[in-house]
């Protein structure tokens, strides 16, 4: 293998003021003291936080899960003081299947995503691995779009302009959902945002064998998160894309992709050739590369050049994809 591509030089510095600890990977004997560590020290916000003194209307809902599952909850959160049904980002959030709550990513994602674009969000508190394995993740959060869509009147959303997203792991089970979506019939989606996407158990990317022991995420990590997920239908030849999506072989249906991985990831070479597949399959998609990005980059360095741009990418992305077209009005010669 190749070195790895250079780091972005305000990531490298973050980095290193951090120390190789972030770098040391997950393993089966860590696993679960890295899931407790997770717990204690990822940010919660309360509905009362999220409110930002009254910017945002924001409600957890408790609702029907998977058949055979506990009930699901949903975050319900939109700017506040707008009237009418609102497009809707149905997010899963990150953490490698094994970590991570709907709540830590909502600040965020209200300020960069639901005011500018007077959008709103319902966060997923699907069930992690390994004490969920697969079905029961995505299952969770098929269970609630479909609740989300057939109670769009009582959320405020219009039930045809439902995007579904996320980031790593949210960004594998958003994919997943958007198959499964697709397969099942369920509701109609306007588009996926997948941020870094895990996709591809198999661990067999050129990328995964590049970034080993260096990117924060890497295949060490990589592999312990999927047979969390998969237990021992992990490296089965007939797994199902609902389970990794990258095992698709029928990509055609789905609705416009937005598909951003760094350079310097793990998850790299399988985002690439997922947008690949959808663009042979005859589909749309967005792909960006940020150049020195490594795994979460935009997380660690929110502020960096690089980060500020990759927001402003998906930001221009859903603007476009929500603006309706007026490509069927006629043009005039110039």
């Amino acid at each position: 293998m190749g070195a790895a591509p250079p780091l972005d030089p305000e990531l490298s510095a973050v980095l290193a003021e951090l120390g190789e600890e972030v770098r040391t990977p997950v393993t089966p004997a860590n696993l679960a003291a890295r899931q407790q560590q997770d717990a204690l020290a990822r940010p919660r916000p309360t509905v009362r936080d999220l409110r930002a003194d009254g910017r945002f209307e924001v409600a957890e809902l408790r609702v029907p899960g998977a058949p055979g599952g506990p009930p699901l909850t949903l975050v319900s959160a939109r700017p506040a003081g707008i009237a009418g049904p609102l497009p809707a980002l149905y997010y899963l959030h990150g953490g490698g299947m094994v970590s991570g709550n709907a709540w830590s990513v909502l600040p965020r994602l209200l300020r960069n995503v639901a005011l500018p674009l007077q959008l709103a969000v319902l966060s997923v508190e699907y069930r992690l691995a390994p004490q969920t394995q697969y079905p029961g993740p995505v299952e969770d959060c098929y269970a609630g779009l479909a609740w989300a869509a057939s109670h769009a009147t009582r959320l405020g959303i219009d039930a045809h302009r439902i995007i579904v997203g996320g980031k790593s792991a949210g960004g594998g089970l958003a994919a997943a959902l958007a198959l499964l979506t697709r397969d099942r019939g369920g509701p109609t989606l306007l588009g996926q945002l997948l941020v870094s996407p895990m996709l591809d158990d198999r661990n067999t990317t050129y990328s995964s064998h590049q970034m080993a022991g260096v990117d924060l995420w890497d295949r060490t990590s990589n592999a312990t998160a999927w047979q969390a997920l998969l237990g021992d239908r992990y490296g089965a030849a007939d797994l199902p894309p609902y389970a990794a999506p990258a095992r698709a072989t029928d990509l055609t249906g789905l609705p416009p992709t937005y598909l951003d991985v760094g350079s310097a990831e793990t998850f790299r070479d399988e985002g690439v050739a997922y947008a690949n597949a959808i663009w042979r399959a005859g589909g749309q998609a967005e792909l960006h590369v940020w150049p020195g990005a490594c795994h979460g980059y935009d997380t660690l360095a929110p502020r960096a050049a690089l980060s500020q741009d990759a927001q402003d990418a998906r930001t221009r992305w859903l603007r476009r994809l929500l603006t309706p077209s007026d490509t069927n009005e006629p043009r005039t010669a110039p």
